[in-house]
């Protein structure tokens, strides 16, 4: 378990390449990873190697894959209720995993306003749909995320957006909770995090034990939000409160 904030937090720093790299590289982590491309591009698995992949050519492959996918079940891709769903599940499943092209830069911009308040902000009840990435079925719920600022606040979009971010990718929710309360970690340094996920599971649901109505809940707790009982239970009273 983390003693501190800065054990958890994340390190984006920008870190300069050679010009023999891909164009387009805007930011990479220590290990000479990409995490997003600025020219749109991002990393495609080709063959097992990496290499950047326009979008258009993502489309066009994600294409053949549901037109493959309807073959292997046993359906003509050809007649008319399916002629275009290649073409549709494509665009689909690329808003679906759009987080894949943004970082916390991006989406906070520049919405850290200085304020001299040090009391607990919440948002709460911020819907999210997500697919697992185990089977690729959708998950979805509500996410509360609370902190206690240090001189700077988030505009309250931006915490939403912060989760839409990390839903909008392949994913499991505890990974979520833990990269969203890193990410306001990240992006003001506040005293305390606290993040609380409610999860509806379709691969429980809809396959495997088919058990529905069963909902998931995960939570993260960081900084006073961990230390300190009573900031966790006043977090806890908003979020369950009706």
């Amino acid at each position: 378990m983390a003693d501190s904030l800065d054990d958890i937090s994340v390190n984006l720093s920008t870190t300069s390449i050679s010009s023999d790299e891909v164009s387009g590289v805007s930011k990479i982590n220590g290990d000479g990873r990409v995490l997003w491309r600025s020219d749109s591009l991002i990393e495609g698995y080709v063959g097992g190697n990496t290499k950047p992949m326009s979008n258009e050519v993502r489309r066009a492959r994600l294409e053949e894959a549901f037109r493959t996918i309807i073959e292997c079940v046993g359906e003509d891709p050809n007649r008319g209720g399916l002629k275009d769903t290649p073409s549709r599940a494509a665009k689909s499943i690329l808003f679906l995993t759009k987080g894949y092209e943004e970082n916390l830069d991006m989406v906070v911009k520049n919405a850290k306003f200085e304020e001299d308040y040090m009391e607990m902000v919440t948002v709460r009840d911020i819907e999210f749909h997500s697919l697992c990435e185990h089977h690729l079925i959708p998950f979805y719920g509500k996410i509360h995320i609370g902190y206690i600022p240090t001189g700077k606040v988030l505009g309250l979009s931006k915490l939403a957006r912060i989760a839409e971010m990390y839903t909008r990718r392949f994913q499991n929710q505890e990974r979520i909770t833990k990269q969203i309360a890193n990410a306001v970690v990240d992006a003001i340094r506040p005293s305390g995090v606290g993040v609380i996920i409610e999860g509806s599971h379709m691969c429980m649901s809809m396959r495997g034990v088919q058990k529905s109505g069963a909902e998931t809940l995960t939570s993260t707790m960081l900084g006073t939000f961990l230390d300190d009982p009573r900031t966790r239970d006043e977090f806890l009273r908003i979020c369950t409160r009706r």
